[in-house]
């Protein structure tokens, strides 16, 4: 992870930086990083989230940089992470066995997959809810903050959303 730093900074084709973006890239990159890795729980993609997140952040006014808050960055490396997962997604999907004795390393890998295909199927702010909670472990509270939504809200979201990815898992 520490090369994209350099990546988007060194070379001969490298884009001069306001030091902003160079001071924003140190204090987040790790954060964007870990949030994307849990979502695709791969990291080539998570890279590839991290890259997309900072490369997107290079287009805007300095002011914009300097607002960017962390909340801020980890929706945009879920959505980015997302939106790569979503690239990825096959037609063909293996079936998930639900059962609760599952214990071996392949079958919590398969489970993980299938959880990120699901995921990949979910609208992209639902997804991003479910993430921010059960990944990231953000409290009801700052979800609904975050989303500009009232708590039950967040509640009946989240209610509804594991229900559909049940279903997706269960096909």
């Amino acid at each position: 992870m520490g090369s994209i730093g350099l990546a988007l900074t060194a070379g001969p084709n490298a884009l001069p930086l306001p030091p902003t973006f160079q001071d924003l890239y140190e204090q987040h990159a790790s954060t964007v990083y870990r949030t994307a890795l849990r979502v695709t729980g791969n990291a080539a993609d998570a890279e590839d989230a991290l890259q997309t997140v900072f490369l997107r952040l290079m287009n805007q006014p300095v002011l914009d940089l300097l607002s960017s808050s962390e909340h801020y960055l980890r929706r945009a490396a879920t959505n980015a992470a997302i939106d790569i997962l979503r690239k990825k997604q096959t037609q063909r999907e293996t079936p998930l066995d639900l059962t609760p004795e599952r214990t071996s390393p392949a079958k919590d890998a398969l489970l993980k997959e299938s959880l990120r295909r699901a995921l990949a199927k979910l609208d992209p702010e639902d997804a991003q809810l479910f993430t921010l909670r059960n990944l990231e472990g953000f409290s009801y509270d700052e979800l609904a903050g975050m989303f500009a939504i009232e708590r039950g809200t967040v509640a009946s979201r989240l209610h509804r959303i594991r229900q559909d990815l049940l279903v997706f898992l269960s096909r």
